[in-house]
């Protein structure tokens, strides 16, 4: 059997405080650090904060958030982090998540499907992504998705599935309303047993403008089971041992595989995560 152990760090970024949400994010790590965490993991767009709007429009802006990723992942040893901010390439600008380890970025992810209703704008700022890396974290394989792209079936997640990810990680900046945490239990639930995959839900706290969000970041194994469940409205550091059979799924042969860590942290040498499920 593998062990693999996240920390899922439900934080509250505020928009345009770059160096900030850096400095917020390198406390977490510490935490995840102390707790022997394999991986940590912060929010959608956790470097700019959530909307960044037209700012995304600003070259200077895009670059300062390019700059700060790069000096947080030079504080980045042996716990891999999985974090949110503004990419750039020759096709436009992209909301995406980064993988870091080893004090460099070992590979990104662009969000594929770009909500455009209600509060949402993101199609007139943002360009949507065309791939489905893998990353191989302690051995285990992972995908990385963006809020949007695991609230359609099929969709990323099940792109991410077949191309052979064991977890796939989530995160977000998704905006609170009444019933919205039963709303997601239900879907991500239906998520992980679709894709037959543990599937984690990081989601973001705090507010901006008008927007409020809530927190309540899920953990679920294949079956749907909740693992682990972050604080409402408040920031926390979900922490959750993730145990995988030693052979894994069968790996696509056109799967885009990144390799980041070999192995996982020896988990007879932590003492064991006991789950938080309200």
């Amino acid at each position: 059997m593998r062990t693999l152990r996240l920390a899922l760090g439900q934080i509250d970024p505020i928009v345009g405080d770059l160096p900030g949400n850096v400095t917020l994010m390198r406390r977490y790590l510490h935490r995840a650090e102390r707790a022997g965490a394999d991986i940590a993991v912060f929010p959608e767009l956790a470097v700019t904060g959530y909307p960044p709007e037209d700012l995304v429009l600003k070259p200077a802006f895009v670059e300062e958030n390019l700059r700060q990723l790069k000096a947080l992942a030079a504080g980045v040893r042996e716990t891999a982090v999985v974090v949110g901010f503004v990419d750039r390439s020759d096709r436009g600008i992209h909301n995406a998540a980064a993988v870091l380890h080893g004090r460099s970025i070992r590979g990104v992810y662009h969000k594929v499907r770009l909500p455009n209703y209600g509060v949402f704008d993101e199609v007139r700022t943002f360009t949507p992504g065309d791939r489905y890396p893998v990353f191989v974290i302690g051995g285990v394989r992972v995908g990385i998705s963006v809020c949007e792209d695991a609230w359609v079936g099929d969709g990323p997640i099940r792109e991410l599935a077949k191309a052979g990810a064991e977890i796939v990680v989530n995160i977000n900046a998704s905006p609170y309303h009444m019933n919205k945490s039963f709303e997601r239990q239900v879907l991500f639930r239906q998520r992980a047993r679709e894709n037959a995959v543990h599937f984690a839900y990081l989601q973001t706290v705090g507010g901006q403008d008008e927007l409020v969000f809530d927190g309540d970041s899920l953990f679920f194994d294949p079956s749907g089971k909740v693992l682990a469940r972050g604080a409402q409205f408040a920031e926390d550091l979900v922490l959750v041992d993730v145990t995988l059979q030693d052979k894994p799924r069968r790996l696509r042969r056109s799967a885009d595989v990144i390799e980041v860590s070999s192995k996982p942290g020896d988990a007879r040498d932590r003492a064991p995560v006991t789950p938080r499920v309200r």
